[in-house]
């Protein structure tokens, strides 16, 4: 197969990009809009965290096998087919009449994302050369995250406000049609691989995973002897306990061992799963502190987060910059420093916090922290992998971004359910329990870059004081 050329690569990172972008909008344009949906379709303020979690749970259970599906069917031919089930099941959720109806949706939603997500990164992988190249490409991606909480952000308070939370759904529907026309005239097919699908791996880390951030989630509520949370918690472990045995004894696993191998790729996941556990515990409670206690329109808390999207944008953009100057590693151990400071800066919020200082201007560490983190984590989780494995690795960095998310949103919850007293005034007990969960995704943070520097940057280090010396 002949290199791709400059020209030829501009649509492909186009479609990569907007794609991307599409994926990223569906999780943030519900963030603003979650206090109506809770009022519109009547959702407890425990079940309302599924709204996320429904999708991104079969988003990151299904990836690794939607990954092994690129390689094995063609990237190309699995982009169409899950960029065809997002675009369809956005609809659904747009249309959804009960709470069932949506998270039902959302979840069938995950699994489409889950399809197109490995082959837009696996694309970048294959079509760029590693490199400078490379860099600037998933320096773009990375940046995409930051452009689509933006716009997700502002325009989900803008449709919740003036017309309606399910316009954020339907727009994907023009986006969807015209990438895949675009698909389908400038991407060209991948090599298909003969092989096999790990089925049985898929389900137990899917099912497992679901299971453990239910019963986690449960125990906000129910308490943790509840059997209802017992059962899915015991059930979690032996599932996920059978998924590692599968993948170490399965001829063509979802999520080949091997990847671990690499301390530097294995310090990424780890410390993407934490970081992101963190990050979206800080949407989440912060449209609620920004609507429930400083009283803003669904569209003022998406203004109000733009502090912390341009400086992620930013800092995104920057990034093949600052990587040159000062490494991959260095660059994200600053970024995750800046977003812990950030973070614990928030956690001190109260009832009587005025926005420009206790919530504006930690919000911009925090989003430079974000700018700085997601692409060099990218990067480092996707660091020599071989040709054959570019789409199962590309896969298992969008497998810790979405489950850690999903985890960590769920350990916040039961956070915030169970910190203060309800003896409290209603809106001392909101700003406390919002505080407390804060508190809690600030060591999240801090064993992120106790794993990064220990992992990746003091090796590093170490292996120049070696070079030089020899």
């Amino acid at each position: 197969m002949s290199t791709p050329t400059h020209a030829s690569k501009l649509p492909v990172l186009a479609i990569v990009l907007v794609s991307y972008l599409m994926i990223v909008l569906d999780i943030s344009i519900v963030i603003t809009a979650l206090p109506k949906i809770r009022e519109g379709l009547h959702f407890s303020t425990t079940a309302l965290s599924w709204v996320q979690n429904a999708y991104t749970l079969t988003f990151g259970g299904l990836l690794l096998l939607g990954a092994r599906a690129g390689d094995i069917l063609g990237r190309r031919r699995m982009f169409m087919a899950g960029l065809a089930l997002f675009t369809v099941t956005s609809l659904a959720i747009g249309l959804a009449q009960s709470p069932a109806w949506l998270l039902a949706a959302r979840a069938i939603q995950g699994m489409g994302a889950a399809i197109l997500a490995p082959s837009t990164l696996a694309l970048l992988s294959t079509n760029f050369r590693e490199g400078e190249e490379r860099t600037r490409a998933v320096g773009y991606y990375g940046a995409v995250a930051g452009i689509g909480a933006s716009i997700g952000l502002v325009l989900g308070g803008v449709f919740a406000d003036w017309l309606s939370w399910r316009v954020g759904f339907f727009i994907n529907l023009p986006i969807g049609i015209a990438l895949m026309l675009g698909a389908k005239r400038y991407l060209i097919e991948t090599e298909r691989r003969s092989g096999q699908f790990d089925v049985a791996g898929a389900l137990s880390s899917t099912i497992g995973m679901f299971a453990l951030v239910y019963g986690v989630v449960r125990s906000a509520s129910a308490g943790w002897s509840d059997p209802l949370t017992v059962v899915p918690l015991v059930s979690a472990i032996v599932l996920l306990g059978f998924f590692v045995f599968n993948e170490w004894r399965a001829p063509q696993p979802i999520m080949p061992l091997r990847l671990f191998a690499s301390r530097e790729r294995a310090a990424a996941y780890a410390a993407r799963l934490l970081f992101l556990g963190a990050m979206v515990g800080f949407w989440f409670f912060t449209t609620q502190y920004l609507q429930g206690l400083l009283g803003f329109s669904p569209f003022q808390a998406g203004v109000a987060f733009l502090p912390t999207t341009l400086a992620n944008f930013a800092t995104a953009m920057a990034v093949p910059r600052l990587t040159r100057r000062f490494g991959n590693g260095r660059l994200l151990a600053g970024g995750l420093t800046l977003a812990l400071i950030g973070l614990a800066w928030l956690s001190g919020v109260s009832a009587s916090t005025r926005y420009l200082t206790g919530v504006a201007l930690p919000m911009i560490l925090i989003g430079i922290g974000q700018g700085g983190s997601l692409s060099p984590l990218t990067v480092a989780g996707i660091a020599g992998v071989a040709a054959e494995d570019a789409g199962a690795a590309s896969g298992l960095v969008n497998v810790a971004h979405q489950i850690g998310g999903s985890l960590g949103l769920g350990i916040l919850v039961v956070v915030f359910a169970s910190a203060g007293s309800s003896m409290l005034d209603a809106q001392v007990l909101l700003a406390h329990r919002i505080g407390a969960s804060f508190t809690v995704g600030t060591a999240m943070l801090a064993v992120a870059l106790v794993v990064v520097y220990t992992q990746i940057v003091r090796p590093r280090q170490v292996r120049g004081v070696l070079v030089k010396a020899g």
